[in-house]
């Protein structure tokens, strides 16, 4: 399921851009009170409305979490304590979209929180709980690809990592998730670490102060470097990150060699996009049928989700309507609670009232929603142009949780394609998502993501995401030289299968 935003949120992101860095406010004070209002209104809209409050947590666990935070509140808070109270009590809950969204904060939390000059002046992998730097945006020889960051400020990388998990959003026990989550590659405009690093550990200067060790030496180096600010990130980021908002290609089409092509599609999240991806996607495969080309990568490791862009894919590789019936979609309310209702934002004001689409299941607490089903038998995929008959490999890993995740699961549980790299994210009892209300607390002006429909497996589903064909593990070796250890992989199943 994929997280969609308010006009109004979109709004903010666009004009979020030039506001000027400031944390002077992150230090104002909410009134122990205050907070507990906060979270009296918290408590009430995630019992009455999520539907994944309990699919990981019993009733008696979710007790104790919501009585913690209201230890926590029982004195007065800065902005910035109160900000990472919030996301370690949403981390409990287990649901990859449920959290504190940086994107849909009101301007002035995300000026006081999300702004200051605290970026690394890199990208880095974990492996192993090693933080490896994947490209340098420094001036030092020693931040090269491959090298590791052993400790910022002081304090230990796989301490910071242990730190941050706390914080880290996933669905059940998918912790290969969370850790990906924690990774700064480029891939959004606030990237989790960014925010809760200097949040967790504040610093003083505009300086950090590394010990690496370059994966050439045995030896630690000690440096002291210029953190990035917030623009300097955002000029870094790659243009289809940027571009999702416009009429830009986002999605890249091209050969690897004459017999095999690839399909690079980074992001999902087209939801304002003015570029029309179905039909990039269609005339790329109507080339390679035409071409007769006997194999095609879809690489969708950075990917976390959006719109459900993969069903364009998978209507090319089938030859009759394709039910999805291994999920069933359920919400927990038929009519949103009135009281509620002047807290939550949302795209679509008909998400208050499901109506006769929500059936009363009677027995769990649950409803059905059929809304969206335009079959009996639930969502349906049906065949268009074309059938692409070649061998379909889809990169994956622990960043695909959403609608790419869903898009995994489905390639491989109807053998339509290889999955190579590592499990996914999101999780196989099922997801949160769909429609979502953007919780907006009164007091302490902090916004949290609620998602409203829960897509539950109808089987004893394992607590973790879908497992690849072929797994493939990238090295430190590879980051350092630069090879890409799936596509290296593809390559030899393709020679072997030739």
């Amino acid at each position: 399921m994929k997280p969609l935003r308010s006009l109004a949120s979109l709004v903010f992101l666009f004009f979020a851009l030039f506001i000027p860095s400031s944390g002077q406010d992150a230090s104002r004070i909410i009134l122990s009170a205050d907070l507990k209002s906060d979270l009296a209104v918290l408590r009430r809209a995630y019992e009455q409305i999520h539907p994944g409050l309990y699919r990981y947590n019993t009733k008696d666990q979710m007790n104790a979490n919501f009585a913690e935070l209201d230890r926590e509140f029982s004195r007065d808070l800065s902005l910035r304590e109160a900000y990472l109270a919030f996301s370690v009590f949403l981390a409990k809950i287990e649901c990859g979209h449920s959290y504190a969204n940086f994107y849909n904060q009101p301007k002035a939390t995300a000026a006081a929180l999300f702004k200051d000059q605290n970026r690394v002046p890199f990208y880095f992998r974990w492996l192993d709980g090693k933080m490896i730097v994947v490209k340098s945006f420094s001036d030092q020889p020693q931040l090269a690809r491959g090298t590791q960051i052993l400790a910022i400020n002081g304090v230990p990388t796989k301490t910071i990592l242990s730190k941050l998990m706390t914080i880290a959003r996933a669905d059940g026990s998918n912790d290969a998730k969370r850790v990906a989550s924690l990774e700064v590659l480029g891939g959004d405009r606030y990237e989790t670490f960014d925010i809760y690093f200097p949040l967790f550990f504040p610093q003083t200067s505009t300086k950090l102060s590394l010990e690496v060790k370059p994966f050439d030496s045995n030896k630690t180096v000690k440096m002291v470097v210029e953190a990035l600010t917030y623009e300097q990130r955002l000029n870094a980021m790659p243009l289809a990150a940027e571009s999702t908002k416009s009429d830009d290609q986002v999605f890249d089409f091209s050969y690897l060699d004459s017999k095999t092509a690839i399909l690079r599609m980074p992001t999902w999240a087209l939801f304002d996009s003015k570029w029309d991806w179905n039909k990039f996607v269609n005339e790329s495969i109507d080339e390679l049928v035409s071409k007769n080309i006997p194999n095609l990568i879809v690489d969708i490791r950075p990917n976390e989700g959006g719109i459900d862009a993969g069903d364009a894919i998978t209507s090319r590789l089938i030859e009759k309507n394709l039910p999805q019936s291994q999920w069933k979609r359920l919400v927990r309310y038929r009519k949103a609670p009135a009281d509620l209702i002047p807290y939550l934002d949302t795209w679509d004001r008909s998400f208050d009232d499901w109506g006769a689409f929500a059936v009363d299941n009677r027995t769990d607490g649950y409803f059905t929603l059929t809304k969206y089903d335009d079959d009996p038998s639930g969502i349906v995929i049906k065949p268009f142009g074309t059938r692409y008959t070649g061998r379909v490999f889809v990169l994956v890993g622990a960043t695909n949780s959403s609608a790419t995740f869903e898009f995994a699961q489905l390639m491989k549980s109807k053998k339509l394609a290889t999955l190579v790299g590592q499990p996914t994210g999101g999780n196989q009892r099922g997801i949160n998502g769909g429609g979502f209300y953007f919780l907006g607390l009164p007091k302490s002006k902090i916004e949290m993501d609620l998602p409203l429909q829960g897509l539950f497996s109808s089987s004893d589903a394992p607590d973790s995401g879908v497992e690849p064909d072929i797994y493939v593990r990238p090295t430190v070796s590879d980051i350092a030289n630069g090879i890409d250890s799936e596509i290296v992989a593809v390559k030899r199943l393709i020679k072997k299968s030739n």
